[in-house]
């Protein structure tokens, strides 16, 4: 394949929400972008259902879409804000409660639900002359040339040449095979079982997390009253768990949240996906980079995996834009390191701590169980370390790319 004069300044592979987002905050930067989605996201469902797969939206991934102009669209799709958030111990009396309240917020975030970030970035995306969407379509190869760029062939022949190749194309990618970087990858033995349930009393706009000795089980408050479940656990339970009936299935998740919300009264959409850690060794080479999953795929116990790699996207298009407005070369791996170091270390560290709650949860260990406990009452007692806990989780803390800032100072 031959590196032909350049028909855009970037391509993205890869449509979802961190493809999309970065696509739409690039072509904000005056750049050409280049957007290749295999598949159109739906745009309409009935107004009574819930997409299977929800994210909890902080408030860092709320400010980036409020900078790119789309979330008013997923606001009017639906939102479900949370203000308070529940954890606690199945194996002991430790427990700690955050409140948006405590700390000057009107919430923690806001469970959202795929479809709708998608639904609304499309309208973005369209609003952008800058960005050219290609689809359906597939990245088949491409070559990369030192000096004249990056080529890329797609499934059907057609062939795009730009200054730098971006691969957001989710834990699979192909463009990170293509490039031959490597991944440190680790089995979490586990599987997530996600649904949609009601319950018998009201959530109370509170997510609720209960630490059980096979995993996590997660409720997360949706705005019909009903709630999104995740439960993490073996794979052999997972499998006989979505073999069940539905009304045994209500009574065993009941009585795995210790009837937190009463009784489970309703169950719909029940699915699983197994759950393994994934790193890649390097984000950046030269004329490409990788973001979200691409890049690190992260346990789901925290509910960070999309907002880390929104926060990726911030952070690469500052960067580039950053590049670009000093007329210095966007695909040239000495400027792209600068997103490199930015992002890995701290991709790495909220990997790390993931683990590590997982295996302190886990472990049937009587010291670490009581530790845990203890630690628990603790942090619960002390407002500012809980403080301080709470707007990491948040996105409002750290060092934040300007599209996630509050006040979007430099």
């Amino acid at each position: 394949m031959q590196t032909s004069e350049p028909s855009h300044d970037i391509i993205i592979a890869g449509g979802g929400v961190v493809g999309a987002s970065l696509a739409c905050a690039l072509a904000d930067a005056g750049l050409r972008v280049a957007l290749i989605d295999a598949r159109e996201p739906a745009t309409d469902w009935p107004a009574d259902s819930i997409d299977q797969r929800v994210y909890a939206i902080t408030c860092a991934s709320q400010t980036l879409f409020e900078r790119l102009g789309v979330w008013e669209g997923i606001r009017q799709r639906g939102v479900s804000p949370y203000q308070a958030m529940e954890v606690w111990d199945a194996a002991g009396p430790g427990r700690i409660h955050f409140d948006a309240a405590e700390l000057g917020e009107p919430w923690l975030g806001h469970i959202v639900e795929q479809r709708v970030i998608q639904a609304a970035l499309l309208d973005g995306q369209r609003a952008r002359p800058g960005l050219e969407r290609l689809c359906p379509a597939e990245l088949a190869d491409f070559h990369l040339d030192d000096a004249a760029g990056v080529s890329a062939r797609l499934g059907d022949g057609r062939e795009l040449a730009a200054a730098l190749l971006v691969g957001a194309d989710g834990a699979g990618s192909r463009v990170r095979e293509l490039a031959g970087i490597g991944v440190e990858t680790h089995d979490y033995e586990q599987t997530a079982v996600v649904a949609v349930v009601a319950s018998e009393r009201a959530h109370a706009g509170t997510a609720r997390q209960r630490f059980l000795p096979t995993g996590p089980l997660a409720f997360l408050p949706l705005r019909d009253g009903r709630c999104s479940i995740v439960w993490s656990t073996t794979p052999l339970e997972a499998e006989r768990l979505l073999a069940l009936p539905d009304e045994e299935f209500c009574i065993e998740l009941g009585q795995a949240f210790d009837y937190e919300l009463g009784a489970i009264t309703r169950v719909s959409g029940r699915g699983g996906f197994p759950l393994r850690r994934l790193h890649a060794v390097d984000y950046v080479q030269q004329r490409l980079a990788l973001v979200g999953d691409a890049a690190h795929v992260i346990h789901p116990l925290a509910g960070q995996g999309v907002n880390l790699g929104l926060l990726d996207v911030a952070a690469l298009a500052e960067v580039v834009a950053d590049t670009a407005a000093a007329g210095r070369d966007i695909g040239a791996h000495t400027n792209l390191r600068r997103y490199e170091r930015w992002r890995r270390g701290d991709n790495a560290l909220m990997q790390s701590a993931m683990d590590g709650f997982k295996w302190l949860f886990a472990s049937p260990l009587t010291p670490v169980r009581l530790l845990r406990n203890l630690g628990l009452g603790t942090v619960d007692r002390l407002p500012p370390l809980k403080s301080l806990l709470a707007r990491h989780a948040m996105g409002r803390a750290g060092d934040l790319p300007r599209l996630v800032r509050p006040d979007n100072r430099a």
